[in-house]
């Protein structure tokens, strides 16, 4: 422990995004440079406890050995900070940035301080070991022969793609869009996950000897049996993709967007020309609603202001969160308080108020005789989701996004295979093995146990590589 002291002496100070009123000028990433006396200082507030929530199942999905690079980050001793780092997560550059950061929520200085900056030590790690020359390309040694078709190529597609291709198993991963990444690449907007930074991993992945083919829709351009057939093992990492709908009169018709839908077609005209082509779902000089909250809504408020949209609301079912824990949210358990996230207070700059309005339901969406969207009925509800009698209201809006969620994967795949599902839809495979009722066929992350965090499909990603190198093997030394 490099400063017995420091959590009493230092307090915790975050690493600032560049000022609303710039960010919103552009789709760069909001982040500032990293100062290396400011993250040492951070890292001196780690307590190196007997017993680390931070990497508990309470905290880091991937187990990260937190205390180890708080404390090489505090002695400056930053590529052995970074081996750590990359000995339990395979992508550290995208969870440091996305990540909400339930290790924060489980720190046990947390119980009675602000907790370590463990998010911001986390990316200026990796961000410092590219900078560097640290991070390169390590192809394996030997190949086994074996080869494992994973279809899909968000963060546990690629986490699974990755160790599977260490262990010397020959990989191709299958991706219906056409750029690799899956929600990293188009579900995340730009100014939060830099495209750049994806396409550089996904690099080092190809120099490792992983292939990757996309515009391949697996179920419509190649059907999934043939990758059963031509495969020793197929893992099916598709997420969640079937968005929550909001099924009120009006909804059908021109304006209203599942904000997926949203992002999509902005970060590839992004991409593509800069916006030039015109190809994407336009917020200029329109009055904006989102419907629902967390991280999507807030990306869906981040891109509309971006576009130049005239007003904006985002409507939330539930009542605004405590500043506080409340009694039954208890330390380590993620604490369920009021955040403002990078999307609301670039709203509170650029319109005077936080964007958020509590305890709303839609209850109609209006149209102009053209069908256009003209606005939407809604209203208040109490605690327990009950209307309030002579609670309605009507907002003006020109474009309505959906932010709701995500209930199940899609099932086109699944069509003639007879893979079984749950309840819930998703596809039925237990976290110890991850098979499915199919032989050789696996399931993991999202389209397993429905819609999370990218460090949790990071972590799936590398178990079900465990368990596919164990099955193929006959044993295993992928963690």
């Amino acid at each position: 422990m490099g400063k017995v002291t420091g959590f009493k002496e230092f307090d915790r100070v975050v690493e600032p995004y560049r000022s609303p009123a710039t960010r919103i000028t552009d789709f760069k990433e909001i982040y500032t440079p990293h100062d290396e006396g400011h993250l040492k200082t951070q890292g001196a507030r780690c307590m190196n406890c007997g017993v680390p929530f931070c990497q508990s199942n309470n905290g880091c999905p991937v187990y990260n050995l937190i205390p180890e690079w708080n404390d090489l980050v505090y002695k400056g001793r930053w590529k052995e900070a970074l081996d750590r780092l990359h000995k339990t997560n395979n992508f550290p550059e995208f969870t440091g940035r996305v990540c909400p950061a339930p290790c924060e929520g489980a720190c046990v200085l947390g119980i009675t301080s602000p907790p370590v900056t463990i998010k911001n030590l986390e990316n200026a790690i990796i961000d410092r070991g590219f900078d560097e020359g640290w991070v390169i390309a390590k192809p394996p040694e030997h190949r086994t022969g074996k080869s494992v078709a994973i279809v899909g190529s968000g963060p546990a597609g690629l986490a699974a793609a990755a160790q599977l291709n260490q262990a010397g198993h020959t990989v191709v991963v299958y991706e219906r869009d056409d750029r690799v990444g899956g929600l990293l690449m188009y579900g995340i907007p730009n100014m939060k996950l830099d495209k750049d930074i994806v396409e550089r991993r996904v690099q080092l992945l190809r120099d490792e000897g992983v292939f990757f083919k996309c515009n391949t829709d697996v179920g419509k351009d190649v059907p999934i049996e043939q990758l059963l057939e031509n495969n020793d093992a197929v893992v099916l990492a598709t997420g969640a993709t079937k968005p929550r709908d909001l099924n009120i009169p009006g909804r059908e018709g021109p304006g209203v967007h599942f904000a997926m839908e949203f992002l999509t077609y902005n970060t590839k005209s992004y991409l593509d020309s800069d916006l030039d082509d015109g190809h994407f779902i336009s917020a200029k000089d329109k009055h904006v609603i989102v419907i629902g909250g967390g991280d999507t809504g807030t990306d869906c408020i981040g891109t509309s202001l971006r576009h130049g949209c005239k007003s904006l609301a985002n409507f939330e079912l539930f009542p605004k969160n405590p500043a506080d824990r409340s009694s039954d949210n208890p330390w380590p358990l993620w604490p369920k308080i009021h955040r403002i996230d990078y999307g609301h207070a670039e709203a509170a700059e650029h319109f005077g108020s936080d964007p958020r309005k509590y305890s709303v339901s839609s209850k109609e969406i209006l149209r102009n005789d053209d069908g256009s969207v003209k606005g939407i009925l809604t209203v208040a509800v109490d605690p327990q989701l009950k209307e309030i009698p002579g609670s309605e209201s009507f907002w003006e809006a020109d474009l309505i996004l959906l932010a709701m969620g995500f209930l199940q994967p899609e099932h086109y795949i699944n069509e003639n295979l007879g893979a079984e599902t749950d309840a819930r839809g998703n596809f039925s495979a237990n976290k110890v093995n991850y098979r499915t009722n199919i032989n050789k066929l696996y399931a993991a992350a999202d389209c397993r146990r429905g819609q999370d965090l990218v460090v949790r499909a990071i972590n799936e990603g590398r178990e079900v590589a465990r368990e596919i190198d164990r099955d193929l093997m006959g044993s295993t030394n992928l963690p």
